[in-house]
């Protein structure tokens, strides 16, 4: 359980990573007449990436802990 955790957690952390990168791609786009880029709307995306990733950081530290412990009690 703690194994699947973890990769939970990781695969989260990557995909908040992907959507922080596709976002700033698309602000970097801003400007150049190539696309149409809403920045308020590119804000909020990278915020919740940025929350999504700090979640998933946190599901990763939690298992690793109880793995800790349970191989603590096992000892």
């Amino acid at each position: 359980m703690t194994i699947s955790a973890i990769a939970s957690g990781t695969l989260g952390m990557q995909r908040a990573a992907d959507r922080l990168e596709a976002s700033a791609g698309r602000v970097a786009r801003a400007g150049t007449g190539l696309a149409e880029v809403d920045l308020s709307t590119e804000m909020v995306a990278t915020m919740m990436a940025e929350n999504d990733f700090k979640a998933s950081a946190t599901v990763v530290r939690a298992a690793d802990r109880m793995t800790k412990s349970a191989i603590d009690i096992l000892a």
